[in-house]
This record gives C-alpha cells, structure tokens and sequence, in this order.
C-alpha cells in the first residue's frame, strides 16, 4: 500500500506543470541566440573552413541536445542533489585541478580539456552548478550560524577560497567573478548579514581586486582601456571601438538581419563575447530592447520559483541559477556598450560555445523541476 501511495506521488510530481513563461522565454532566448550566431559566426567561418555554416550547425546540434537533456533533468526530484552537496565540492577542486595539468593552453590561458581534436569542455561551467549545489547544501544545513560573522561569512568564504585560487591560475577572472557573485547572493539570501559583506568587501575584497589588477599587466591593460580606448585603437582598444561602431550604426531598427558589416573581421570573434553588438547593429535599439526584455523576464520568473519553492535548498538553488544567467547577462552587455572593463564573459544562450549552452541548458532543466514543486 505504501509503495502505491509513493508511486502515485511521485507521478503527480513529475507530471505537475512547468513554469510555462520561463519556457517561452528561454525557448525565444535560445531561437535569437542561434540565429545571431548563424549571422556574426559565417564570414569568420567561411574564412577560417570555406564553410559558413560550421559554429551554426555545432551550436544547433548542441541547443537540441540540451533541450532533450532539459526535458529529462526536469523530471528528476532537485532534492536528489541536496544528497551529494558534499562531493560537488571535491569534483569541482578535481576538474580545476585536472584542468591545469591535462588541459590544453589557448591564448595563454588553461581553460579547457579536449576530448578530440573537435570537442573540448570547460571545467569552470561545470564548476558553476556543482557550486550552487554545494551552497545550497551547506547553507540549508548551517543555516541557524549565518547570522554569525565567524561561523557564518568567514567560514563560507573560505571554502570557497580554493575554488578561486584555482581559476584564477587559468588564468579565468571572469568565472570567478561569476562564482563569487552566485555564492554571496546565495549567502545573503540564505541568512548571512548584508553589513558583512560590506565590510569584508571593503577590508579585504576591494584591495584584493586592485592587486589582482596591478599586478597582472592584462587586467591592468583592460583597465586603462576602458577608461580610454582611443589612446590604443589599433590595438587593445580595437574591439571595444568596432563594438561602439556597430552598436552606433545599428540605430533604431537596425541594418536587418544578417546585414552588418563589424562582423566582416572587424570584431574579432563576433560569435563569441561581443555578439550583443553585432545583434545592436542588426536589430538596433527595438533587438536589444527586445533581449533585455526577455532577461529580465527569466530573472523574474527565476526569483518567483525561489521565492515558492517548498524549501530552502530548492530556493537557494534557483537563486543561484538565475544569478548565474543575470550576472553574466549584465556584465557581457555591460562590456560591450563599454560600461565595464572588459572581462572576456559569455552572453548566455547567445555566445558561441556548444558545452557551455549544453551545462546552461541543463542548469535550466534543475529550474524547471523546480519550479514543479513549487506548483502545489
């Protein structure tokens, strides 16, 4: 009789509604975002191979397997994960590790492992959600000493010390920065006092951050371009200009689809860090808005589903997940209207990258089993 009774529950939770907006709107997010690399990706492609169809066709075969993946991980329990917080932890110290001896070097920089000569994955945008797991995890078990500076900040921080330390060897600062943001926000949300933060930011954050800066001569290069990137227009200034160029020309309407002209190795890379320009300068100010409007959507719905979600890990999990795509989200648009120095971040769903838009999709798949819990 009991085994009924769980096997009829569980069918009820697997087979309760999604969050039917969060899916139109990743669905419209992912539909742009292989358009737009089809568009910014051909002339590069079809110089670099004679065929312009090569990133398009990769990133569609991996948007299609990480729907399906999608479809299945939002049918598995989210709680299942609260099982093995401890270990995403230790997998997460084992890939960044791993990374550093085994992976190949790319523009001076160890980021990722190549499995053959055509597929490679990134450590770090796996490290991102074994991190949200183990936040989630810790945070729900530790959660009656968050209030506690010592036990509750210091403590969390620490552990995710070593995590840092690893991706900034890469060198990665701009997974970092990613990972660091998720897990404050998660911590914020989950108890740990805000004044904290701002204190050990202060004291400790800011100082570290101007170290990191001076001390490495390309952040320090970034810096001195963002704050003037006419001194240096052929050179380290060159793609943020061509970024403004192409935001600038697109206008209001844009040039039409597939009509813009930074993308004919102008950008460097179009498909990857700086498509939001070439989609400004195809769809102008109406696409961007557009864009914007759906990220501000998922974000919305991302903090309902944490806001109902029937527990606290759930709830740190959504949240982590949804600050994961905005924090992203608003440093890459940031970077390419140059309100930022840039940080080489990814815009998700958008930029070029067939694992790191399978792992995105697949987060997505947690955020949707989600949000079946919270549909009581």
């Amino acid at each position: 009789m009991a085994k009924k009774k769980n096997e009829k529950n569980f069918s009820n939770f697997i087979n309760k509604p999604l969050d039917y907006t969060l899916v139109i709107t990743l669905l419209l997010l992912l539909a742009l975002g292989l358009v737009m690399v089809l568009s910014a990706s051909s002339p590069s492609a079809l110089s670099e191979s004679g065929n312009s169809y090569r990133y398009f066709t990769r990133q569609l075969i991996f948007a299609i397997l990480g729907i399906i993946a999608m479809c299945f991980i939002s049918k598995i329990d989210y709680r299942f994960y609260q099982k093995f917080y401890k270990q995403a932890w230790w997998i997460s110290l084992i890939l960044l590790v791993l990374v550093l001896l085994v992976g190949r070097e790319v523009n001076e920089a160890k980021r990722w492992i190549y499995i053959t000569e055509s597929l490679s994955i990134q450590p770090s945008e796996i490290v991102k959600i074994l991190m949200i797991i183990f936040y989630a995890g810790i945070l729900t078990k530790n959660r009656d000493e968050l209030s506690s500076y010592r036990y509750g900040l210091i403590k969390h921080i620490c552990l995710l010390a070593p995590i840092i330390g690893l991706l900034l060897m890469q060198p990665h600062f701009s997974a970092s920065v990613v990972i660091i943001g998720i897990c404050c926000i998660m911590m914020i949300m989950a108890g740990c006092k805000f004044w904290q933060f701002v204190a050990t930011g202060l004291t400790v954050g800011v100082p570290g951050l101007v170290a990191l800066i001076i001390f490495e001569p390309y952040r320090l290069t970034r810096v001195t371009t963002f704050l003037d990137p006419w001194k240096d227009s052929t050179g380290a200034g060159w793609q943020v200009i061509q970024s403004l160029y192409a935001i600038g020309s697109g206008g209001l309407f844009g040039a039409g689809l597939g009509e813009s002209k930074q993308k004919y190795l102008y950008i460097p890379e179009p498909h990857n860090d700086f498509i939001f320009s070439v989609l400004s300068e195809e769809l102008g100010f109406i696409g961007c808005a557009f864009v914007i409007v759906l990220f501000a959507i998922f974000i919305w719905r991302g903090v309902l589903i944490a806001m109902k979600a029937p527990d606290m890990f759930g709830s740190l999990m959504a949240i982590g997940i949804t600050s994961m795509v905005a924090i992203q989200a608003i440093i890459n648009i940031a970077v390419v209207t140059s309100s930022m120095p840039a940080t080489g971040m990814a815009l998700p769903f958008f930029s070029y990258g067939g694992t790191a838009l399978f792992i995105l999709l697949c987060e997505i798949g947690i955020l949707l089993n989600i949000s079946r819990a919270s549909n009581k």
